[in-house]
């Protein structure tokens, strides 16, 4: 089943730095804060609209939720905790800082419902995170994330990627320390340079020079690949497409079909890697092969507007994508 969530927003609530790259307003198109009784409009409209309530969380999302004042924290929980279970939704899920995080607070959610809490960790590399007003540790990730496993809750990260001081290895490294801490999910956002951030200050004045998309492209993908082949679902992979990201954005890895074209280039690499493995080349000419890949995944083998298709037929390789329930996603086999 495909993870959804009712999405509300509190922007910057709670939250005790600005982060280099941070302008929640912008990004999740809000400017003030909701109260108890927009949840229960928000929730109540939910559950005449989404069908599949069993795999649907309320989410709240876009501040620390749990460094906000407790009054206001518990309205918003207390409004919210009736449409869970009993034919609503599945849960509560929250995010916040790694900092913000003990048992103090862990019980106080647990007692309000909340079942699921991602981290904004960002990074796993001090230096980056310093680098970028983040306040906080890897330490900090580590020992929330273990807290947070120690109460039950669903365990969620949320990483990004490019940030002013980072580069491939140190992506990379970042990926490796995920898998160590197997959470049950990731976010995966590339970093998009917004007006009014200290970021674009850095990216004007020429002391912030990101990595090139390419690369972003590439890292992510790797990333997306190697959690999922673990059974750390990928809830997301690239900003949600929005007017207002677009509006305001001067910089970054922005895309509308950022997964998208992520997907593509982890499915070029198993066909390439699968047609090696047969001994199957175009060097002679024009070679006709077909290649299976899991249910629901041929558009993503054939790549973002087809570009696994044309890639692979400028090499002398005419490729057509079959679907085969025995294919684990992200793998490809040849099929004579």
């Amino acid at each position: 089943m495909a993870h959804s969530n009712i999405s509300i927003f509190v922007p910057h609530a709670g939250c005790p730095y600005r982060c280099s790259f941070c302008d929640q307003n912008t990004i999740s198109g809000e400017n003030s804060l909701p109260h108890a009784e927009d949840v229960r409009r928000i929730c109540t409209q939910a559950l005449a609209e989404v069908s599949d309530r069993r795999e649907t969380e309320i989410a709240f999302f876009g501040g620390s939720f749990t460094a906000i004042d407790r009054e206001y924290m518990t309205e918003l929980l207390d409004a919210a905790a009736p449409f869970v279970g009993d034919g609503g939704f599945k849960g509560i899920r929250i995010s916040t800082r790694p900092d913000c995080i003990d048992r103090e607070i862990l019980s106080l959610l647990k007692g309000s419902g909340v079942t699921a809490i991602e981290l904004g960790a960002q990074s796993l590399d001090d230096k980056v995170l310093a680098a970028n007003d983040r306040g906080h540790t890897a330490q900090d990730v580590y020992d929330a994330s273990r807290l947070i496993r120690e109460y039950g809750f669903e365990l969620g990260l949320q990483l990004m990627i490019g940030l002013y001081c980072s580069d491939e290895a140190a992506e990379l490294e970042n990926m490796q320390r995920v898998l160590d801490i197997s959470p049950d999910t990731v976010r995966i956002y590339p970093v998009v340079v917004l007006e009014r951030t200290r970021l674009a200050r850095l990216l004007r004045s020429g002391r912030y020079q990101p990595m090139s998309m390419e690369t972003v492209l590439s890292v992510c993908a790797r990333m997306l690949s190697a959690f999922e082949s673990v059974g750390i679902r990928v809830i997301k992979c690239g900003l949600h497409a929005s007017e207002f990201v677009e509006r305001d954005m001067i910089g970054g890895f922005y895309h509308p079909a950022f997964r998208e074209l992520c997907e593509s280039l982890i499915y070029r690499d198993a066909i390439g890697k699968a047609l090696e493995g047969a001994g199957i080349s175009g060097d002679g000419g024009s070679v006709d092969v077909v290649c299976a890949v899991a249910r629901g995944c041929v558009s993503q083998a054939v790549g973002h507007r087809r570009s696994n298709t044309e890639y692979f037929r400028n090499k002398g390789l005419n490729i057509k994508i079959v679907e085969d329930k025995t294919v684990g996603k992200y793998q490809c086999e040849i099929r004579r």
